[in-house]
């Protein structure tokens, strides 16, 4: 077994019959670069090799993936990395001697530092998340439940929509994690069953008294405070919470609560503590 690398940029081209392509058959990665730095890295990496494991795939050499972040010139950037089971196999049933392809791609990029300081609107999705344990928490290729919840409103208000499983149990927005604050308590989502456990989550679990809970989409109602994050954009502070249908289901004011928490997120980016 042996790994493929290139950049997507260049001349390395990915076959019709790459497995990632035609099956999702392989993991991803969404890396912000500081003045070639990675953020976040050992988070990264350990999700990524925890996801090939799961996968039974040949996880890249960890010189060339730590070789990836170097390219980048000074400013920000995001480093995506696409790791994929290669080609060959009949059907679903992958080769036997598979070869790992790696694939990178890095561009500039700019936070939304307008939805730091001023919070965002958010609304529920209609579509719910199937569970399958074994994938649960995965950065996979096949992302199609997000991209058809992400379908469901073209509105640039609003900036986020979140996600159920289909026991009506939260479980993260389209692209971030939730995080929320009930009687007093900095609580986020069990992803045992379904959703992407985020390299931001993961450091902020590390870092902070964050607890991993089951709740029902009611709890929203409870909420001291509530925030959506990822590792790109930092954290977001939510201000307006709609339903599918685009009514009000709450409102919450930013207050000293949410900033706290934004600074020990932001903190761990290198963005901006205090706005």
């Amino acid at each position: 077994m042996s790994v493929e690398w290139g950049d997507v940029s260049g001349d390395a081209s990915v076959p019709v019959d790459d497995r990632g392509f035609a099956y999702g058959d392989g993991l991803f990665e969404t890396v912000l670069i500081r003045d070639g730095k990675p953020l976040l890295w050992r988070e990264h990496m350990a999700r990524l090799a925890r996801g090939c494991e799961r996968l039974a795939m040949v996880a890249p050499e960890r010189h060339v993936l730590d070789a990836l972040p170097t390219e980048a010139g000074p400013g920000l950037h995001v480093l995506k990395i696409v790791v994929t089971r290669g080609s060959g196999g009949r059907g679903y049933l992958p080769p036997a001697s598979p070869r790992t392809r790696l694939r990178w791609q890095l561009s500039p990029f700019a936070p939304r530092e307008d939805h730091w300081r001023d919070g965002v609107r958010v609304r529920l999705c209609a579509l719910q998340l199937g569970c399958q344990p074994r994938l649960a928490g995965l950065k996979h290729l096949n992302r199609l439940e997000n991209v058809l919840a992400r379908q469901e409103w073209c509105d640039d208000r609003i900036a986020e929509g979140l996600l159920c499983d289909s026991d009506g149990m939260l479980v993260e927005a389209t692209c971030m994690n939730l995080f929320w604050l009930r009687n007093g308590c900095l609580e986020t989502p069990l992803l045992d069953r379904c959703g992407v456990a985020g390299t931001l989550r993961a450091a902020l679990l590390a870092k902070r008294q964050v607890k991993e809970v089951s709740c029902p989409v009611g709890v929203l109602n409870t909420l001291e405070a509530l925030w959506i994050g990822n590792s790109v954009q930092g954290l977001w502070p939510v201000t307006r919470l709609e339903d599918a249908s685009g009514s009000l289901v709450m409102r919450w004011v930013i207050s000293d609560v949410h900033r706290t928490f934004q600074s020990a997120a932001h903190e761990l980016l290198g963005y901006p503590s205090t706005l």
